[in-house]
């Protein structure tokens, strides 16, 4: 059979005649992603409008734009806060914790299902282990209230008389345990689809070379995912302060809050609770900034190690 040669058009034109050719000719595509151009537009970049809000002090009567321009006052008295240490050091210790092991374990789970035999077995291994993802937050948070209520609790009645939540040095490990546990399953996903690529082949020459399955794990498995490894940790990068509101916000309570108060409960509290719109403004911009820097520096970083990167 003759195989199908692709043309390749060398006069092409650039910039925005580019565009308006690549639309003409691939109107349908684009009038498919339409919708999905529109969100983005509309909820990540119409925003943006909003973040001179930081730099200005913000009167009601004058919105966004009309009050007095102040500069990088509210950086400096957001970083001169006797706050700044304790949230900067709880928001690192619970995001470093929740990326790194959030990262591993999935990894670790996708190479131990990917060798189990029968597919029965494996279908119902990640069944169980993806539905905790699909539990709501706020019931995860009651069910460690639960477990951790002494006397009464599966766990606390082992844990003392004191509730493990009530405990500051106990808030992170709570925090990125459960986190593990309950989207551990759902993240393995992608890595065991990676896995599925891999071909039989190369295993059937690995045993007959004497390999074990730690050796296949070793040499076939893991250098498969090591690509999809890449890009996900610097997609997770990006992230790295960004600790989820809702969670935290539910498992904080007065005897473990100088172990819990991070960026965004500390934001809502400023800004929502003190209505401190542009210093808390100015709070979530420096967040956004240092994992943007965090994002470009993993990616240059991957893209110079291993030449894996998203851009």
């Amino acid at each position: 059979m003759k195989a199908k040669q692709v043309v390749v058009h060398e006069n092409t034109p650039h910039g925005m005649r580019g565009i308006v050719w690549s639309f003409k000719r691939y109107w349908q595509l684009w009038l498919l992603a339409l919708p999905a151009i529109f969100f983005v537009v509309l909820f990540a970049y119409v925003p943006m409008w909003g973040i001179q809000l930081a730099f200005r002090k913000f009167e009601p009567s004058k919105g966004i734009t009309g009050g007095k321009w102040m500069g990088l006052s509210y950086f400096k008295q957001f970083f001169a806060s006797p706050m700044f240490g304790n949230i900067m050091r709880n928001t690192i210790s619970i995001s470093l914790w929740t990326l790194v092991m959030g990262f591993i374990a999935p990894i670790i789970l996708a190479l131990l299902i990917n060798q189990i035999a029968s597919t029965k077995i494996k279908g119902l291994v990640q069944t169980i282990t993806y539905m905790p993802h699909f539990i709501s937050t706020v019931v995860i948070v009651a069910m460690l209230n639960i477990f951790l209520t002494p006397e009464t609790g599966l766990l606390g009645k082992f844990l003392g008389d004191t509730s493990l939540l009530g405990e500051p040095k106990w808030f992170t490990p709570i925090y990125w345990i459960s986190e593990v546990w309950q989207h551990c399953g759902w993240n393995c996903i992608i890595y065991l689809a990676a896995l599925s690529s891999v071909d039989v082949a190369l295993y059937e020459a690995a045993k007959i070379d004497g390999a074990g399955r730690m050796q296949l794990i070793r040499y076939v498995d893991i250098p498969t995912i090591l690509p999809t490894c890449g890009i996900l940790l610097i997609m997770n990068m990006g992230s790295v302060l960004s600790v989820g509101f809702e969670k935290v916000f539910l498992m904080q309570n007065a005897l473990n809050s100088s172990a819990s108060e991070v960026i965004s409960t500390y934001t809502y509290k400023i800004g929502i609770l003190g209505s401190q719109f542009s210093y808390s403004t100015a709070i979530g911009l420096f967040n956004t900034l240092v994992n943007f820097f965090f994002l470009i520096l993993a990616n240059y970083i991957s893209k110079r190690v291993s030449d894996t990167s998203i851009f």
